[in-house]
């Protein structure tokens, strides 16, 4: 079992004894996600990788950070405070995001390893780039980087 995977259940033991409720709600759900995870992948005794339980994470994150700007958009700043908690604890359990150096460092990589000339090798790039990212860099500002280095 991943590391990260192994601190969850401890981490809600110690939300529990704090008192903890938005920590406790977070990890409660992001419990639920990884076991749905490994339901998906063929049943619960199913051991889901690092990389998967990372992706798990992102997921959950990317869904509390789409729920809070809906709630800034109704008006509900209270919930947007409780994702915006929410995001925070979840956030813990990501690699520290890569700096602007070493993203340009895998972008060229990603461009020498597929050989791209243009525009067109976007997609190749891309996915060679989040290889060597390993989910340490946001989508968007990877895609922005990749469009960059190859215009």
């Amino acid at each position: 079992m991943s590391t990260t995977a192994t601190r969850i259940p401890e981490d809600i033991k110690t939300a529990m004894k704090a008192k903890d409720t938005v920590a406790l709600n977070a990890l409660r759900a992001l419990k639920s996600a990884l076991t749905n995870a490994a339901i998906e992948k063929g049943n619960l005794s199913v051991v889901l990788e690092e990389s998967e339980v990372l992706a798990v994470i992102r997921k959950q994150i990317k869904q509390r950070v789409d729920s809070c700007e809906q709630f800034e958009k109704a008006g509900r700043a209270e919930l947007a405070v409780t994702e915006k908690a929410e995001i925070e604890i979840l956030s813990r359990y990501l690699p520290a995001a890569l700096g602007e150096a070493e993203l340009v460092a895998i972008i060229e990589q990603a461009v020498t390893d597929t050989g791209a000339t243009g525009k067109a090798d976007m997609g190749k790039v891309m996915k060679r780039a989040q290889e060597l990212a390993e989910g340490r860099a946001d989508g968007k500002l990877l895609s922005a980087a990749v469009m960059k280095r190859l215009s």
